[in-house]
């Protein structure tokens, strides 16, 4: 399963609990690259996508589209705020025990069955 940093956690927490964002609105990570050279695509979006795998991650949900279930259960979600106060979501291979030495955190629980490109949250 994808592990989250407790940064990326933070950062979905704050992107989705935003007063003008919906109850049910969450991050969707898409393998469907939407930039030139990029592999993944994630956005804010009021509610899943058909097949999405819904994770609560911590008070906030991640959507994971069918696509990308499979090709994210060895990686480990960072992410970080930078200067001008973009959102920058960061995927790496997860390393021999990042969940147990704090690197990682299996911070999402399973409901059911990376720079964002609206970040207006």
């Amino acid at each position: 399963m994808l592990l989250l940093t407790d940064s990326a956690a933070e950062i979905i927490d704050r992107l989705t609990a935003a007063p003008d964002v919906p109850d049910n609105a969450g991050l969707r990570i898409d393998a469907e690259a939407r930039e030139p050279g990029s592999i993944w695509t994630a956005f804010l979006t009021d509610r899943p996508g058909p097949g999405d795998e819904v994770l609560e991650v911590r008070h906030g949900r991640l959507y994971l589209a069918p696509d990308a279930i499979s090709r994210l259960a060895d990686k480990v979600l960072d992410a970080e705020t930078v200067e001008d106060g973009d959102v920058v979501f960061h995927l790496k291979h997860r390393q021999a025990g990042d969940a147990e030495d704090g690197a990682a955190t299996d911070a999402v629980d399973k409901a059911d069955r990376v720079e964002p490109e609206d970040s207006d949250a």
